[in-house]
């Protein structure tokens, strides 16, 4: 099928590529020179494990195009929408004004029979909106409302074989055209066995926010968990094993630590609540505030117990952060725990490093008044204490005996309680977790 990808961001390079992977001839489209020329070179301007190599093997295929043209979306008949929602300055709200511009700028270049895809995560009401602009503007195009469920770090296989494909149709009905149209589009992981869902419109947009909020709501859970913990001297980590072996809660995402950031889950749920609020129905989500202020919460913590880590005072100490990026596996700074805490401990005193096997250029761009280091092995010189607030793979085979001689101070935080605590205590260091004895 000839298919058309509007916005060449995380999400939309990625879906991009691996349409192209499943045979499709595709052509991406953004308004930002730059990124669509590294595109078109098979370079990912983002990290993403497997992405470039993705983008070199179909690229020479020639099924894979990427322009600033929006013209070039003519004769597809598969748009997919994947342009970002940020959170509107000084709101909770999420900021459309991205998804509307594509609209509105793909509707000249629409045939009757098309299908534009919505992928992007939007506040329900969103696509039936949309879906009127269309009607509107004369065009028989049908609107579909498909999220994505991406993790940075595997959005490749995410794409390639999801754990479920959500169809949004006027109706929820089986019978829509567009419904078996995306069933072309995804034929192959479908017969793989992925399984799909076909729904209505504001159903299919809630599924996102809905999933989000509710990962955001565990990881909050287990992160006031450890703040109980840290009070009664209970240890978070062998609380959430037990926990986890209940087969209705699991073990996955209660892990206590510094809290959830990235570019989705934080603004997702302040979103969400915006959006119930102008429902009427806030009061359902109020909790949400409370994940959120948890979340929040848990930055200022490392803060203190980096101070406490420190003998009481962060003036002047030299202190080693790896980690920039929110997660390991992504060069995504956005709303990061770890950059944003080794900021708030250089406002108070201490002179800070920063390392990251990927994220360094973003991070400096960010905060530039940091210091950055790509070697960890010069960011660990004369440290007096090391913080773990990236749960990088490199981090976690330190040896902490090697590392004892490249620190003046054998002083560790571990903030994603990833690190085996008598590993490093029998190698000499003092060692403190979040929510550990």
């Amino acid at each position: 099928m000839r298919i058309s990808v509007i916005g060449c961001g995380y999400l939309g390079a990625v879906h991009a590529a691996c349409m192209a992977k499943l045979g499709h001839e595709v052509v991406g489209i953004d308004v930002d020179e730059r990124k669509v020329n590294d595109l078109s070179a098979a370079r990912a301007p983002f990290y993403e494990p497997g992405l470039e190599n993705l983008l070199q093997e179909v690229q020479q295929t020639g099924r894979l195009s990427f322009t600033t043209d929006m013209s070039a979306a003519s004769g597809s008949s598969v748009h997919f929408i994947c342009v970002g929602t940020p959170q509107k300055h000084g709101e909770n709200a999420a900021d459309l004004t991205f998804v509307d511009g594509a609209v509105h700028a793909l509707l000249p270049y629409l045939s009757d029979s098309d299908i534009v895809v919505g992928k992007s995560t939007v506040p329900v009401g969103t696509a039936a909106r949309l879906a009127e602009v269309l009607a509107s503007s004369g065009s028989d195009a049908q609107l579909v409302w498909n999220p994505e469920f991406l993790r940075e770090g595997h959005a490749v296989a995410d794409t390639l074989q999801p754990d479920r494909f959500v169809y949004g149709v006027r109706e929820g009905s089986e019978d829509h055209p567009a419904v078996n149209v995306l069933d072309q589009v995804y034929a192959t992981p479908l017969a793989s066995g992925s399984p799909r869902l076909v729904m209505d419109l504001p159903t299919a947009e809630l599924v996102k926010t809905a999933a989000n909020s509710f990962l955001a709501t565990k990881i909050s859970f287990i992160n006031a968990m450890a703040e109980l913990c840290e009070s009664a001297g209970a240890d978070v980590t062998l609380l959430a094993d037990a926990v986890g072996m209940d087969d209705r809660i699991g073990r996955k995402f209660l892990n206590a630590g510094i809290g959830f950031g990235g570019g989705c889950l934080p603004k997702d749920i302040r979103a969400f609540m915006a959006r119930a609020g102008e429902l009427g129905a806030d009061q359902a989500l109020t909790f949400l505030r409370e994940v959120d202020a948890i979340n929040m919460r848990r930055r200022t913590k490392v803060v203190e117990v980096a101070r406490e880590l420190c003998g009481g005072s962060l003036l002047g100490r030299r202190l080693t952060v790896l980690g920039a990026a929110f997660k390991p596996e992504s060069d995504d700074v956005r709303d990061s725990p770890a950059l944003s805490i080794a900021a708030q401990l250089q406002l108070q005193g201490a002179v800070v490093t920063v390392t990251d096997p990927q994220a360094l250029t973003n991070a400096a761009r960010r905060f530039p008044e940091l210091h950055y280091e790509k070697v960890t092995e010069d960011a660990l010189d004369r440290a007096d204490a090391v913080l773990l607030l990236t749960e990088w793979r490199e981090y976690l085979d330190l040896d902490p005996y090697i590392v004892a001689n490249l620190v003046s101070s054998a002083r560790i935080l571990d903030g994603r309680n990833a690190l085996d605590p008598n590993k490093w205590r029998s190698a000499g260091w003092t060692y403190r977790g979040l929510g550990r004895p």
